[in-house]
């Protein structure tokens, strides 16, 4: 079976989840506002700008949801289940964002590339 990035929890198993090493990606709590990154998925890749970390205000442009830079909520990242990982963008997950009452679920992430010359 090929490796599709996608990481799969067994539903009984949320202390895998809880133990996950939750370093090596996107959290918008730990940012200022203003920094730049690129999330290429498994489709698409998408364009991000932070507006205000706190909020999870984001101007995202990719995919046929954002054709141009477009204000959203970065809701969090999921295995496209109920269970939610607010505020973050990781690889092998998805990025769902909330956009005029609508939720987006993007494809699996496969990378995650901070733009050079964004505030850090």
């Amino acid at each position: 079976m090929a490796d599709t990035g996608i990481v799969r929890l067994p539903v009984r198993d949320l202390q895998s989840w809880i133990d996950r090493d939750w370093s090596n990606g996107i959290v918008l709590d730990a940012l200022q506002g203003l920094e730049q990154f690129v999330v290429r998925t498994a489709n698409t890749t998408y364009e991000f700008t932070v507006l205000s970390p706190r909020a999870r205000l984001v101007l995202v442009r990719g995919g046929r949801f954002f054709p141009e830079y477009t204000r959203a909520t970065l809701a969090g990242c999921s295995l496209g289940g109920s269970v939610l990982k607010m505020g973050v963008i990781h690889q092998g997950f998805m990025v769902e964002l909330l956009h005029e009452g609508r939720r987006i679920v993007t494809t699996s992430v496969r990378e995650i590339t901070a733009v050079a010359g964004s505030a850090h």
